[in-house]
């Protein structure tokens, strides 16, 4: 009994120690700017649209400001059907049930037994004389014992069980960025891929037009066969270009149905124009020093890293000595009637300390594996930072580009159209032939092509910049899915 008083005692004093290292969230890049000579001058404007950064951070509902009610509708369905972001959810909500669970360590654990047997009594065993003789053993107990945290390694278990939770959370965040972003962009692209095949189709009618002339000028002997063949070579690369965008439209009305978790026979794709998406004006900032706090990844890394940290502790605990306190209450009989009797009762307590001595080196390796671990975890997480800000800075250049690109086409598509206007009034004033007609019409059926396109990157690259900037996570509710498809036992 003063022996257990005695285990007691330090077990109660002992458990405020906890080896392995203290987990600290590294300290924010000092890096004030994303850019090495500055950044992207505002406002960035082309095509009638000033794009300006502003104070404000990524809305969660940021794609209303693409001013489409159709994407947003396809919006609602993807976060509440979208198999990948509901994988995450359930993944999370595992990570919270494996944390409860390994937190139960903390308290006393109690166990009840009943146990019946028939056993034999042969005295001849102990030297005595008799004979042998049967009888019934009826057993009732209860148990309880609790394993002292001397040295913090349950603590730290439960610790790296509560990062990976935590990491499992940023999962969901990421899957849900990830979602949105794609979803958009495939909105973006079936609506960009459906204009450029409007547009090479006309270019394809103009040109077939155009060999159509100069076949009867090539019969009537006023141009030669060359000039035939060189419009041919333009219709069929042409028209060899018109399979590939209907591929990669389809391509998007496919995706669409998939992130919306649809099969793509089930679902159309958002009917929205390309000029029927709005080119954000507003931008989001950010401080270098808060994106690590705003981007799922880094906070993923973080988490990560937490947990090497406490798998540390857990390694360092396993060296050393473990108590555990128990005690035993138990009611034995030869008949069930007496197992309540004043002579049934027996109870022991007790306290189980335990030193591992020699374990060949796997304790001392596995701590040693756990340090490289977390080594691996740091620069992973260094690795992540620098990626999200290269991602940053390639983003702003690319708006910057962007508006210096679309500027351009603009211009060259007004020249054109300009120079087809000059064309016909010279077509009507008899001065000019139809073919000069149709080579002006090209060349701006061309210019447009490129002005889609160039529209189209600019506004896939402005939702790249709302994603790298966080993609406005925090303000949606997305760690809980509105409906599942897994149809569980009772309990």
């Amino acid at each position: 009994m003063k022996a257990a008083a005695w285990a007691i005692g330090v077990a109660l004093v002992v458990p405020g120690c906890a080896v392995g290292p203290d987990f600290h969230a590294p300290q924010a890049p000092g890096v004030d700017r994303y850019l090495r000579d500055g950044e992207v001058a505002q406002p960035t404007s082309a095509d009638g649209v000033a794009q300006r950064f502003t104070a404000a951070t990524v809305p969660a509902d940021w794609w209303h400001a693409l001013g489409s009610p159709a994407l947003d509708l396809a919006m609602e369905a993807a976060i509440t059907a979208n198999p990948g972001l509901q994988q995450a959810q359930a993944n999370l909500r595992a990570a919270q049930d494996l944390l409860r669970a390994g937190a139960g360590v903390f308290y006393p654990q109690v166990a009840g037994s009943a146990d019946v047997s028939r056993q034999a009594a042969v005295p001849a065993r102990l030297g005595q004389a008799g004979v042998p003789s049967l009888f019934t053993l009826w057993t009732l107990g209860a148990s309880i014992s609790y394993a002292v945290d001397l040295f913090g390694g349950n603590r730290r278990a439960v610790e790296a069980l509560a990062a990976q939770a935590e990491g499992q959370r940023y999962a969901v965040a990421a899957a849900y960025l990830t979602l949105t972003g794609n979803l958009v962009n495939a909105v973006i692209a079936h609506a960009a891929y459906r204009a450029q095949i409007d547009t090479t189709r006309s270019l394809i009618a103009v040109v077939r037009e155009q060999m159509e002339i100069a076949h009867a000028q090539v019969e009537a002997g006023v141009v030669a066969h060359a000039s035939e063949l060189s419009l041919a070579a333009q219709l069929a690369s042409l028209e060899a270009s018109l399979p590939p965008l209907e591929q990669k439209r389809d391509q998007a009305a496919h995706l669409q149905a998939v992130l919306t978790g649809r099969f793509p026979s089930e679902a159309d794709a958002v009917d929205v124009a390309l000029n029927g998406l709005q080119l954000p004006a507003d931008l989001p900032s950010l401080v270098p020093s808060e994106l690590v706090r705003q981007r799922p990844d880094v906070l993923a890394a973080q988490a990560r890293l937490h947990q090497a940290s406490a798998e540390v502790g857990v390694a360092t605990a396993a060296m050393l000595p473990s108590l555990t306190l128990s005690a035993d209450y138990a009611r034995m009989s030869g008949r069930s009637a007496d197992l309540f009797g004043a002579k049934a009762g027996a109870w022991s307590v007790g306290a189980n300390l335990v030193a591992p001595l020699f374990e060949g080196g796997t304790l001392y390796f596995r701590r040693s594996a756990s340090r490289q671990a977390l080594q691996a975890a740091d620069a992973g997480y260094r690795q992540v930072v620098l990626a999200s800000f290269e991602q940053v800075a390639d983003v702003l250049r690319a708006l910057e580009h962007d508006a210096v690109q679309l500027d351009a086409q603009l211009r060259a598509q007004a020249a054109a159209s300009a120079a087809l206007d000059e064309i016909n009034a010279d077509y009507r004033a008899g001065v000019a032939g139809y073919l000069q007609v149709l080579s002006a019409d090209q060349q701006y059926q061309q210019a447009v092509l490129g002005t889609q396109q160039v529209r189209a990157q600019r506004l896939q690259d402005t939702v790249a910049l709302f994603l790298a900037l966080g993609g406005g996570w925090r303000g949606a509710s997305i760690e809980t899915p509105v409906a599942g498809h897994v149809q569980q036992a009772p309990d």
